[in-house]
């Protein structure tokens, strides 16, 4: 499957994105969906993930009441809604998706656990 993500820009500290990541190629029947997020010098982290088949959706701990993570099944598309946005959160925001029939919570964190992945899309808080 093929990812693509859009939705970054720039914006001030205190206000919100919504991030989109569509998938394309075939209607997607994997197990799982992922945002990850790396900054400039630093390694690729997780910020959350959703499950495709069956519910399901995590947060790294940071960002939990900040970042709302969903899916639309009939339009094969995840999204990524954030508020609250600090300088902190300016990255690249990348998609990624984990086929097969199921994945272990755990697996979920990992960026060795997905299979495709997006382009990214850049978001950037000033201050």
């Amino acid at each position: 499957v093929q990812l693509q993500a859009s939705g970054g820009g720039l914006v001030q500290a205190g206000g919100s994105l919504r991030l989109s990541c569509a998938a394309s190629g075939r209607t997607f029947s994997g197990s799982a969906m992922g945002w990850f997020r790396q900054a400039p010098g630093k390694e690729r982290e997780f910020v959350a993930a959703i499950r495709w088949g069956s519910p399901g959706t995590y947060y790294a701990n940071s960002l939990k009441g900040r970042f709302t993570i969903s899916r639309d099944n009939a339009k094969n598309t995840m999204y990524l809604q954030m508020n609250s946005l600090k300088p902190e959160d300016t990255a690249v925001y990348y998609c990624a998706a984990r086929e097969g029939p199921r994945t272990i919570m755990s697996e979920l964190f990992s960026v060795r656990s997905y299979d495709s992945w997006g382009q990214g899309t850049l978001v950037t808080v000033s201050s």
